[in-house]
C-alpha cells in the first residue's frame, strides 16, 4: 500500500508539472497584462521584504520580470513560451531555504491580492508552481 501511495504522489507531481490543458487560469489572472502586473507587484514586494531582498541585489530585474511573466503565463495555460533557464540552473549556488521560498510565495500572494485575484485562482497558480520548489531550494 505504501508503494502505491508513493507511486500516486509521483504520478500527481508529474501531472502537475505539465502545462494546463485550458486557459481558464490565464484568463482569470488577466491574461498577459494581468500576469505582468502580478509579477511587477511581487517584485516590488520583494524589494521591501528584508527576509529575501538580499538574494535579488545583483539580479537583472527587467530580465527576471520578463522570464517570470513568461513562466507564469505558461503555467497558467496561456499562449506563451518560457525561454529562461531551468529552475535548478537559475537558482544553483544561491543556497535558498524553505523560508526564502515561502517568503517569495507570500510576496506573490500579496501581489495577487492587490490585483483582486480570488483565493481559488491564487491557489490554482500556487499549485502549478509548487513542484518547482524542489528545484529552487538547496538540499
Amino acid at each position: 500500500m505504501r508503494l502505491l501511495s508513493w507511486f500516486l504522489i509521483a504520478l500527481l507531481a508529474g501531472c502537475a508539472q505539465q502545462p494546463p490543458e485550458d486557459d481558464s487560469l490565464y484568463l482569470a489572472l488577466g491574461e498577459r497584462p494581468g500576469i505582468q502586473r502580478i509579477v511587477e507587484g511581487m517584485l516590488l514586494n520583494v524589494a521591501r521584504d528584508q527576509r529575501i531582498v538580499e538574494h535579488f541585489r545583483k539580479v537583472d530585474i527587467v530580465r527576471l520580470r520578463d522570464k517570470l511573466v513568461e513562466q507564469l503565463c505558461v503555467e497558467a495555460g496561456g499562449p506563451c513560451r518560457y525561454t529562461g533557464d531551468s529552475m535548478a540552473e537559475s537558482h544553483k549556488g544561491q543556497n535558498l531555504t524553505r523560508s526564502d521560498f515561502n517568503a517569495l510565495v507570500e510576496d506573490l500572494i500579496d501581489a495577487m491580492d492587490a490585483e483582486g485575484i480570488c483565493v481559488p485562482n491564487q491557489n490554482r497558480l500556487i499549485a502549478r508552481l509548487a513542484p518547482m520548489r524542489g528545484e529552487v531550494i538547496e538540499k
